[in-house]
Order: structure tokens, then sequence, then C-alpha cells
């Protein structure tokens, strides 16, 4: 049977810390990429998807920046299963 995760783990969480996106990504052998011909942000997991193309997590971070974007991301999913649910959006101001 499936483990259930703690609540906290399921919810969605919102960062700006590049060590907590990096070492989210680097759990799920996620790499910092760009849609080929854009600026928008991806984290590429190695799934056929050609338009990537993978960059440096300076780069990456520097575009992240700029953009003032803020990570959403979930631990796992309800059944405590490791998610890959990310999403890159507008920083919310404090």
């Amino acid at each position: 049977m499936a483990q259930t995760a703690k609540k906290a783990d399921y919810e969605t969480k919102r960062t700006r810390d590049h060590d907590t996106i990096r070492r989210w990504a680097d759990e799920r052998s996620g790499h910092p990429a760009l849609v080929e011909g854009t600026e928008i942000l991806r984290i590429d997991f190695k799934e056929p998807d050609e338009n990537l193309k993978q960059v440096s997590w300076d780069e990456f971070f520097d575009t992240f920046d700029e953009r003032e974007l803020d990570f959403l991301y979930q631990e796992h999913t309800r059944d405590g299963k490791v998610s890959r649910f990310n999403k890159f959006v507008t920083h919310e101001g404090q």
C-alpha cells in the first residue's frame, strides 16, 4: 500500500531561494533549461522535448532574478510519491 504524504509535503510551496530550487531539481534528476528561442524557464527531466536547451545554473538564475519570478513546487503527491510539479510565476511582492 502506498504511503500517504503529510499535508505539508503535498501542498504547493513557493520560493525564490536558489539553493531550494537547485536541491529540488537535483533530487529529481532535473536540469536548468530554457525553451528554445525564448526566455521561458523550465526544469528539464530529460524526457523527449527537443525545444528545451540546457543552460547553466548561473544563466538560469540570472534570468529567474531578472524576471522577478517565484518557483512553485511540490515535494510529494498526495499518495506519497515524489512529485515533479513545478511552475514559474511572477513574484508576489511583500
